[in-house]
């Protein structure tokens, strides 16, 4: 089943949100919405990034490692189309 990457900026401050799921789009409204945590503290955000995975194991993986990175300026790059999965 299709599974995407997703990334998230916020609009109020400089932060970055990384997640999966079916629909990234719908995900987007509850992060705007409904969500608690840290969603929630950095609202509104915008989807600045996807990238459509075949399966959910192989969105989880590219999820983690985008968030073991740590690293902004990699997730820009990754943004930017100068790293790849």
């Amino acid at each position: 089943m299709i599974h995407f990457l997703y990334i998230l900026k916020s609009k109020s401050v400089d932060k970055f949100y990384v997640g999966i799921s079916q629909n990234p789009e719908r995900r987007l409204g509850y992060h705007n919405s409904f969500e608690k945590g840290f969603t929630s503290r950095y609202r509104p955000w915008e989807i600045i990034f996807t990238q459509k995975f075949i399966s959910k194991e192989e969105a989880l993986a590219a999820e983690r490692k985008v968030k073991s990175w740590k690293s902004k300026k990699m997730i820009n790059k990754l943004i930017d189309g100068e790293i790849k999965f």
